[in-house]
């Protein structure tokens, strides 16, 4: 239990930035025998469809080829422009198997993992040579499933191969009976069958070895807690890195949100520890919004910039407190909120139109705030 606590066992699932860099270096679950069974079983069913033409195609080329001049034998240039001929005749009819082979591997190997070019598997890894790390690897758990697996094949195949004998042992004695022409196709057809049934027993060693595999490299993969831990840090970032992020963020938006208070219709404070900027346009809006809010500090600049662009200040307690809790920046008063916020900017905006002795006799609005705005 205290291992596991301090993160010594690998318990965790691997996380999708551990995957991503193992498969950045190339490590990546992969399944030899799945691309055996496919190479196996797919170059047989090519050679059994094709095997008649291509054994015609090279029939020909074979006739060809011995078919020359004899005078062309002291010739040399004569010569290699024959073997030139056939071994460019050969790889073309060649060619449908070999690149059938060639797909099937890639396919294979694409199944499981995917597709993946890591430059850094191409370094040379020379902790591989060590002894040590080898006798590790022979005796560890992942030596011991090859060596299952070998004496599994070695199983599966044998009985294949043992029925596919038996099955095929009457067909092979009545070969003797048969023309030479007609015992060579049955004969190659035959061997093409044997081949398809040996190649297709390879199919149970897949399907074993692919789960395997899949198990293994999960294994290699796991972490430890301290190590996920480790990694949430580094991808969050240091809890005093984020700290100062945050107040850079609070920073700017602080200086941006004070840019607005020039154009508030009205500043209401508490009388100096809250302090929020109201602007009304009865003609684009629909409420009043909410410019700029703050306490202590920041109230304290809110009223300063008021101050310097002559917008009126009213104190408002209970008011201001409601709206600095109730409404975010930039966003319209709540409905709550209406009556108490149209009194103070019918005063306000009133004053605008009188003279400073009117404006001065002019009873000043006591705005109400209902007990759900109260502070609990």
């Amino acid at each position: 239990m205290a291992e596991a606590e301090t993160g010594g066992e690998k318990t965790e699932d691997p996380t999708a930035r551990r995957l991503q860099e193992a498969r950045e270096k190339g490590m990546l679950p992969r399944s030899i025998e799945l691309s055996n069974f496919a190479t196996m079983i797919g170059g047989s069913v090519v050679l059994l469809a094709l095997g008649g033409a291509i054994t015609e195609r090279l029939r020909n080329v074979m006739t060809r080829s011995f078919g020359f001049d004899p005078a062309d034998l002291s010739d040399p240039a004569s010569m290699f422009a024959y073997l030139e001929n056939a071994t460019i005749a050969m790889g073309l009819i060649l060619l449908p198997v070999f690149g059938t082979l060639i797909a099937l591997v890639l396919v294979a190997a694409i199944a499981l993992g995917g597709w993946n070019f890591s430059p850094e598997a191409l370094v040379p890894d020379f902790t591989r040579m060590s002894p040590l790390a080898g006798f590790g690897r022979l005796f560890g758990l992942r030596g011991f499933s090859e060596l299952g697996k070998a004496i599994l094949k070695c199983v599966v195949v044998g009985a294949v191969c043992t029925g596919v004998t038996m099955h095929v042992f009457h067909s092979v004695l009545s070969l003797g009976h048969m023309s030479p022409k007609t015992a060579i196709g049955a004969a190659a057809g035959l061997l093409g069958s044997a081949f398809v049934w040996l190649s297709a027993s390879l199919a149970v060693i897949a399907m074993i070895d692919v789960p395997l595999q899949m198990f293994q490299f999960n294994r290699q993969m796991r972490m430890t807690r301290q190590e996920v831990r480790d990694e949430a840090k580094d991808s969050e970032g240091r809890p005093e890195t984020k700290r100062r992020i945050r107040q850079m963020q609070q920073a700017i938006a602080r200086r941006r949100m004070l840019h607005k208070v020039p154009k508030a219709d009205v500043v209401i404070v508490n009388p100096t520890h809250f302090a929020v900027a109201i602007q009304y346009d009865p003609q684009s809006m629909r409420a009043p919004r909410l410019l700029a809010k703050g306490v202590d500090l920041v109230a304290l600049n809110i009223r300063r910039i008021a101050d310097e662009h002559r917008i009126p200040i009213f104190e408002a307690p209970k008011l201001a407190r409601a709206l600095y809790r109730s409404t975010d920046l930039d966003k319209e008063i709540p409905t709550g909120l209406y009556m108490a916020v149209a009194q103070v900017l019918s005063y306000v905006f009133r004053l605008r139109t009188l003279n400073p002795t009117a404006a001065a006799r002019m009873q000043r609005p006591d705005p109400k705030v209902g007990d759900e705005y109260e502070e609990s």
